[in-house]
């Protein structure tokens, strides 16, 4: 499909024939003066030295002038009616699906109990971090936030297109930088917040973490059903020893009911391969969704028909004043 030629005023044209009614509905002007006779003329010559001349000259609208005004008139009317060149559609596709990650960075997530890429022993911090980082890279299609959370919940990086941003703060991220606690329920709470600000109505929440809430200010399963409410889903992944007894302990219930209340599944990942499973399959759970955009892009014209305005103003308004000064130029008698 090619270009075309619009205009975002096209009610201007109805102003075309209004010079037609101004000269309708007001004639020219028209003036009679009383004329002396003098019958002593030839005398009053001589003594006043003036050189007699014709009678009084009518000055007369030329047709080359009567064309020119009515050329102005059109462009005027033109340049006000906004002309647009109007370019062919361009399709552009947009993120449909906002993915918030809550990593927990509560003081048990320093415990090193798993395993690097190259069979180091690493943090639990360390291993979903780099787990954390595949995934992102994978999920070109979602626009990715990031909230930390211990003895609170904090927004390390809002929804964004830019990896490499959301991966320099996730990879800043450090145990205890939250406090060592494990808010839970505050982090779930505040995704929710962010995600109202949020137009996309497809809406993923990740949670992961080694422990249990210790005393968010909304229990997690109800901020899970407030967060089903609003359209989020809730994927949980618990990491770490299972065995762990008191505040460390892992809560595996309580995380399978926030899923469950949202529409989302609960992972269990005891290693490094594990958690990447767990990764794999939120993947395959939510594919990629892409908003396809479409617009055409418009260029403003109006100044085109303002120039040759201007053009035709800077010629005609010089030759017209000769014209008319030729008309005026006394006739001797």
């Amino acid at each position: 499909m090619t270009g075309s030629l619009e205009f975002a005023l096209p009610w201007v044209f109805l102003l075309l024939p209004l010079p037609l009614l101004v000269r309708w509905l007001t004639p020219a002007h028209r003036e009679s003066q009383d004329s002396l006779q003098v019958p002593y003329f030839q005398r009053l010559v001589t003594l006043s030295g003036e050189t007699p001349r014709l009678g009084a000259s009518v000055l007369r609208r030329r047709r080359v002038q009567s064309v020119a005004s009515l050329l102005g008139w059109l462009l005027l009317v033109l340049a006000a009616a906004r002309p647009e060149w109007v370019g062919p559609p361009i399709s552009v596709e947009k993120s449909a699906r906002d993915l918030m990650l809550a990593l927990d960075l509560s003081g048990s997530m320093a415990a090193q109990d798993f395993t690097a890429a190259d069979g180091s022993q690493a943090t639990r911090l360390q291993a979903a971090k780099d787990v954390l980082a595949t995934f992102a890279q994978r999920r070109d299609s979602d626009r990715l936030g990031l909230i930390v959370f211990g003895s609170a919940a904090y927004l390390q990086a809002p929804f964004t297109d830019d990896r490499e941003t959301w991966l320099t703060l996730l990879d800043e991220s450090e145990v205890a930088m939250a406090g060592q606690s494990t808010a839970l329920g505050d982090a779930v709470g505040l995704a929710i917040a962010l995600f109202q600000a949020s137009k996309t109505k497809n809406r993923v929440l990740i949670v992961l973490t080694d422990g249990n809430d210790t005393g968010s200010r909304v229990p997690p399963i109800d901020a899970a059903s407030i967060a089903a409410a609003e359209g989020v889903t809730i994927y949980t992944v618990a990491v770490g020893d299972p065995e762990t007894v008191g505040e460390e302990a892992l809560d595996l219930e309580t995380l399978a009911e926030m899923s469950k209340a949202s529409g989302g599944t609960s992972f269990q990942a005891l290693d490094r391969e594990a958690l990447n499973g767990a990764y794999e399959a939120i993947d395959a759970l939510e594919p990629a969704q892409y908003d396809s955009l479409s617009y055409r892009p418009r260029s403003s014209l109006f100044h085109l028909p303002l120039l040759l305005f201007a053009l035709l103003y800077l010629v005609a308004l010089p030759f017209f004043a000769l014209l008319g000064w030729q008309q005026r130029r006394p006739r001797h008698a």
